[in-house]
């Protein structure tokens, strides 16, 4: 079967690997080796070797935070939080969303010129997030449980921010709308799903509805336990979430989620995969498969790999996923 066909086949899970850096350096042939065997996996990470994260550094972002990176090709933390106290609220400039959708032309331009499609990648961190960032997260716990209308008027500048960034890419031909927010630790949310709904929903609501409104698929990326705001996201207008396995559970998840939106699922970087064995990570990823997988499809597996994963245990993942991915395939 070629790939142009399996790409259209019911049922087929796609799957792809993002691997740290540190293992390309490390393992380059037996990872060349492993993509050969195993050519419907993507297998990405290489072309990062001169990405400014390999080396320790701090850096300060549109939004004012200050942040550092330990090396490694690995995200870093904020150290320095603009709006640490609110008397500084009232000098403190956000980024220029008029200077954005400049940039978005011009991008939009040029890929018109290169022939290829446009896609409004929202920041990592772009609402939720962004709040803990520019008030630190104590101060934002507080916030959120006093209910202070500061946070609130802070949320709606960032909002502001990103509806403005959206409605440009889908003004210039915008074919998909993703970003990153992580809501959740690894057993709970962070605030009740009740504050999360009156803070965090409508401002998602009113960006993603953008994409929605005009048959726009939307993508959320999102770290930890997210289980009771799931049905929140998909009326958002979420239509394609990319959970983490095991902190939601596989069987939550198909409760949840499966038929409804696809799921574009984070497979487990904390414990089976650098814990277990090559059997039991081959084990994971058919069971991943198994329960979250249709013959109608809206499955497909992400992984992402970080320094302390053996690499027996990567060959393991991506031989399984070669293996499995077309378990409900027609």
């Amino acid at each position: 079967m070629s790939t142009e066909t399996e790409t259209r086949a019911p049922g087929l899970v796609s799957c792809g690997v993002s691997i740290n850096y540190t293992y390309w350096a490390a393992h380059e042939g037996r990872l060349d080796r492993l993509q050969q065997e195993c050519p419907h996996v993507t297998l990405g990470g290489r072309q990062n070797k001169n990405h400014p994260r390999a080396v320790e550094h701090t850096e300060r972002d549109a939004w004012g935070c200050l942040w550092h990176y330990p090396g490694l090709y690995l995200d870093g933390q904020v150290i320095e939080h603009p709006l640490d106290s609110w008397e500084k609220f009232a000098h403190w400039r956000p980024p220029s969303a008029a200077e954005r959708v400049d940039r978005i032309r011009t991008e939009a331009a040029r890929a018109r010129l290169e022939n290829r499609k446009l896609n409004a990648q929202l920041e990592h961190g772009f609402l939720f997030l962004r709040l803990s960032y520019l008030r630190g997260f104590e101060n934002f716990m507080i916030d959120v449980a006093e209910e202070n209308p500061k946070i609130y008027e802070l949320r709606d500048i960032v909002a502001d921010y990103w509806y403005d960034v959206t409605k440009a890419y889908l003004d210039n031909g915008a074919t998909h709308v993703g970003g990153g927010d992580d809501l959740g630790h690894q057993d709970r949310l962070p605030i009740s799903p009740a504050a999360w709904r009156k803070l965090i929903k409508p401002a998602y609501a009113r960006i993603f509805g953008l994409a929605r409104q005009r048959g726009v698929p939307v993508r959320l990326h999102t770290d930890g336990y997210i289980l009771d705001i799931i049905p929140d996201l998909i009326e958002t207008g979420v239509t394609n979430l990319n959970p983490q396995d095991l902190v939601n559970g596989l069987d939550n998840l198909a409760r949840l989620a499966k038929g409804r939106i696809h799921i574009s699922l984070d497979v487990d970087r904390q414990n089976i995969t650098v814990f277990g064995t090559p059997e039991e990570v081959d084990a994971h990823i058919r069971n991943c498969i198994r329960t979250l997988g249709s013959t109608g499809g809206g499955l497909s597996l992400t992984w992402g790999v970080y320094p302390g994963t053996p690499i027996e245990n990567i060959e393991a993942a991506v031989r399984a996923m070669q293996k499995y991915r077309t378990m409900w395939a027609n």
